[in-house]
């Protein structure tokens, strides 16, 4: 029994592992010569609720990716505005060691292997092609191809391509697998009815930064820079697609993680302004490279899907990450990754799919976001156990908890232990 994942983000690794781990022969098609995508230059883990859906995600068995991320942790419990007991791990370490994880569990990887097309027998896909002509079938499909880019919407709803990580001039653009399949997409939308929203952080060099701020991000793990009061912008908040860190103290002040680079936390800031801070005087941006004018411009693709993640109208795709919803974060990509590549053999074999009860953190703001998505308003929120909306949503129903103990017996409680660890077959 054969699973194809489509894209290889935070969300296409985790489904490759419960697919796997259930039974199937896995397949992953990634377009660029990475796997991770935005992964490779993220870095935050565990801030708010994450926490709470990381431990959830290990005590439902599919804590592999969790492990790799504390693993390469270079800060752990750090505090910054709107913002506790965050985990950093090293975004130039990541890659190799998922990449290697993936191969060592017997996970096939396509890189530089854009699928472009499906090959349809009525509401079931057969088989994919890509953009070298190959074709192959599989018995379920699973989409994690993200909601950013090609580049034509980051020139249409942002400020151009950024060149960013995701390279579309080199590898060419992201392709909505569930539109080829015949589903309108979804799109997420700005307070003014914009679709798309800007990514939430840049990178800069640490070479570039001066020396004695820089031993102080390092040592600490987070910095926060007051901004010049004629350079303050507050409406600039409105376009970001990390509503967590949309708030008054992001745009008063600078803030700065030691993720192994430096993630600067705004979406984009004008270099000529950035280097009148003390400190930032010859900085310079590694990702996106136009960070100084822009990034790139996500949620412009969102699959309608049930609450076990099966795209509506098509029997044997299942979406996970970005695609899946209007979710935002690692944490959230892996924990929806995780019941795609579950349900994706259930399905195969002819077995009930798994619904995350509302009693789980990842239940919730899995049914939760879906039911938001149908409305105008839900469509210009953003859903993370980070922040915003959804946390205190999460905190209201006392889902939200740092103790591990309390979480593993959340998940025993309700029959969940270890069940993404169980083979199928």
């Amino acid at each position: 029994m054969k699973v194809i994942i489509i894209g290889s983000g935070w969300s296409g690794c985790a489904a490759a592992l419960t697919a796997k781990k259930a039974g199937a022969d896995v397949t992953i098609y990634e377009k660029t010569d990475m796997v991770l995508g935005l992964g490779n230059v993220g870095g935050i883990m565990r801030n708010n609720g994450r926490y709470t859906a990381a431990e959830e995600i290990i005590a439902l068995g599919a804590g592999d990716l969790i492990n790799i991320t504390d693993s390469l942790t270079r800060h752990k419990n750090l505090d910054f505005p709107g913002h506790k007991h965050a985990w950093l791990y090293d975004v130039n370490k990541i890659e190799p060691a998922v990449r290697k994880y993936l191969l060592d569990k017997g996970i096939k990887l396509n890189l530089i292997s854009r699928v472009v097309d499906v090959d349809m027998d009525d509401t079931k896909i057969k088989g994919i092609f890509t953009a070298d002509g190959e074709y192959e079938e599989a018995d379920v499909f699973i989409e994690t191809t993200g909601s950013t880019g090609p580049m034509g919407n980051c020139i249409k709803y942002g400020n151009g391509c950024s060149m960013c990580i995701l390279r579309c001039p080199s590898f060419g653009p992201r392709i909505s697998i569930s539109e080829c399949a015949g589903v309108e997409d979804l799109h997420g939308e700005r307070s003014d009815g914009t679709y798309g929203a800007f990514s939430g952080s840049c990178k800069l060099s640490k070479d570039t930064v001066d020396k004695n701020l820089l031993n102080e991000i390092e040592k600490k793990g987070v910095v926060v820079l007051k901004v010049p009061k004629e350079d303050i912008n507050l409406d600039k908040l409105k376009a970001k697609v990390c509503q967590q860190y949309a708030l008054k103290e992001f745009a008063e002040n600078i803030v700065l993680l030691d993720t192994g680079h430096i993630k600067l936390m705004t979406s984009y800031y004008p270099l000529d302004k950035l280097r009148k801070i003390p400190g930032l005087e010859n900085v310079k941006f590694v990702d996106p490279y136009s960070g100084g004018k822009g990034n790139s411009i996500r949620y412009l693709s969102v699959a309608p899907v049930y609450d076990d993640l099966k795209v509506q109208g098509i029997d044997n795709l299942f979406c996970a990450g970005e695609k899946s919803g209007l979710f935002v974060g690692h944490t959230e990509a892996i924990c929806t990754g995780s019941l795609a590549g579950n349900n994706a053999v259930r399905y195969a074999l002819g077995f009930n799919t798994l619904v995350l009860p509302d009693k789980t953190a990842i239940g919730d703001i899995i049914s939760y976001a879906n039911s938001r998505i149908k409305t105008k308003e839900g469509r210009q929120n953003r859903y993370t156990f980070a922040g915003a909306e959804y946390f205190n949503r999460m905190k209201g129903k006392n889902l939200y908890s740092i103790d591990k103990n309390e979480i593993q017996a959340r998940i025993k409680k309700l029959g969940l232990s270890n069940i993404f660890n169980q083979s199928l077959i």
